[in-house]
Formats: structure tokens, sequence, C-alpha cells
């Protein structure tokens, strides 16, 4: 029974980040890209916020580890990142496909891994290998907007830039996995959503109405509040690797939404790299 709950909240976890690219291409048209980056963050924040209350009035939260100061590098690494890397997606999204920007979201694995290799020391398995090569090829196929003329698609290379920046970002929060996931979540939602929207008025974005950005709050809480939430606990009761194995179809589940949402018709490169893309994924999702 216990399995079976965490493998929901697995699955769940990963439907609801799959709605990120499709729901935030709509939103796009409406909000500038760096305000939609900090609203997102700040509803991920704001909303698990709440949740703690509601967890601390009901006596149903957890006693976890607090973050101290010997955390704080980290912890600041962490914001820094979380403000780059949505604004980049939020850009590569307005310039591409939902459904591209969807599949390039993959990029991240073969980012983290290099940089848990060359920066944090950590061993890399041949099938993780092999993964990251697949992973790679699929991204650059999918970064080429005419594959007869090799014209290169800058919405592609933001989409890249912001799995680089969680990449980071994703070596920075393994150095606090054992702390309150809770508190982790509010202070990067809050932090990295104030710092982004400090941005947004530095460069003169405009503000829209208030009913667009409540939009983006409330995708903002499923999207990347609730899922990282789920997540986490799908980690405590599969462990790390099965975990992420059910988080890694988050992607396909984006680009199924987005082709149906938008009406999209896949091109031949596109299913070339969705393919080759699903082997590389697999072969992650299943390292030990």
């Amino acid at each position: 029974m216990k399995n079976k709950a965490a493998t929901f909240c697995a699955i769940l976890a990963a439907a609801l980040y799959a709605l990120n690219a499709p729901a935030s291409k709509l939103l796009l048209g409406n909000v500038p890209p760096t305000v939609m980056a900090g609203f997102l963050y700040l509803g991920a924040g704001i909303g698990m916020f709440c949740v703690g209350l509601i967890q601390k009035e009901t006596g149903t939260g957890r006693k976890e580890l607090p973050l101290t100061k010997a955390e704080l590098p980290f912890t600041i690494g962490m914001v820094v990142l979380d403000i780059a890397a949505p604004i980049f997606l939020m850009v590569g999204v307005t310039m591409t496909s939902a459904a591209n920007a969807s599949l390039l979201n993959n990029f991240e694995i073969v980012a983290t891994s290099l940089i848990a290799f060359f920066v944090f020391k950590e061993s890399i398995s041949k099938r993780l290998w092999w993964a990251i090569m697949l992973v790679t090829i699929s991204s650059a196929i999918l970064s080429v907007e005419d594959l007869s003329g090799f014209h290169f698609s800058f919405g592609s290379l933001f989409v890249l830039l912001a799995c680089v920046c969680w990449g980071f970002e994703n070596n920075c929060t393994r150095k606090l996995s054992s702390k309150n996931p809770l508190q982790i979540v509010v202070i990067k939602g809050i932090a990295s959503g104030c710092g982004s929207l400090l941005i947004a008025v530095a460069i003169g974005e405009r503000f829209p109405n208030c009913l667009w950005l409540l939009a983006a709050m409330l995708l903002g809480f499923f999207a990347y509040g609730l899922s990282i939430y789920f997540y986490i606990y799908a980690q405590r009761g599969l462990g790390a690797a099965k975990a992420s194995a059910y988080y890694a179809i988050s992607p396909f589940i984006g680009v199924a939404i987005s082709l149906i949402l938008f009406r999209e018709i896949p091109t031949a490169s596109f299913v070339v790299a969705l393919v080759i893309m699903i082997g590389g994924t697999y072969l992650a999702a299943t390292d030990s």
C-alpha cells in the first residue's frame, strides 16, 4: 500500500510538472517572460507556505531538519540559479513550440550528470554515459529549425540554458536533501520569485492585470510547488532511482499535451528526436 501511494505521488509529480511548458506558452501571450518566471516561483513559494500552515494547524506535518548557516552557500546558489533558469525557459518557450520545449527539458539529465561528474567528482556509469550521449543527440536535432539549411533555433538555445542552470541547481539542492523539503521549496519559490520580479522591473517589463498574474501563480503552485513536494515524498517511498524513472515521463506528457492543445503536427526530425530521447531517458531513469 505504501509503495502504491509513493508511485501515485511520483506519477502525479510528473504530470503536474508536464503542465509547465504548454500552459506557460498560453500565458506568455499576455505575460512577459521575466514577470512570468517571477510569478511562477512566487506561486510555488506562497502556495507551499500555506500548505505548511495547514499542516501545522492540523498536526499532519512531519518533523524535519531545518536549514542552518552551514548550508547558506548552497541555498544562495539554489536561489540565484532558480532566478535565471525559469527566465531562460520562458524566453525559450516564446521562441519555440511547447512540444519542443517540453522534450528539451530532458537535457537537464545531461547537465545535472556532467556537473556532478566534473564539479562534484561523482562517478557516472557506462549506462548513464550512453543516456547522456542519446539525450545530447536528440537535443541537437531539436535545436536545428531546418535540417536542410542547419538554421539554429534560438528558442531551443534558451531552453538548453535553463536546463544547464537547473543542472547546477540540482547539484546545490542535493547538498540540502537531508533538510526540510517544504522549507526548501518555500525559500526557493519566494526568494527566486522576488529576484525575477526585480529584474523584470529593472528591464522595464510591463505587469498585466491581476487575473493573468493569478493564473501564473496557480500554475507555479501546481507545476513547481506541488510537483516538487510530491516528488520528494515519492523518493522517500520508492528510492531515488525508481522515483526518477516515473518522473522521467514528465516531458513526454508535456509533449502530448502540447501537440493536442496547439494542434501541432510533429516534423520528421521531431519524431526522430523523440525516439532517441525516449531511449536516452529510459537508460538514465533505470540507471542504478
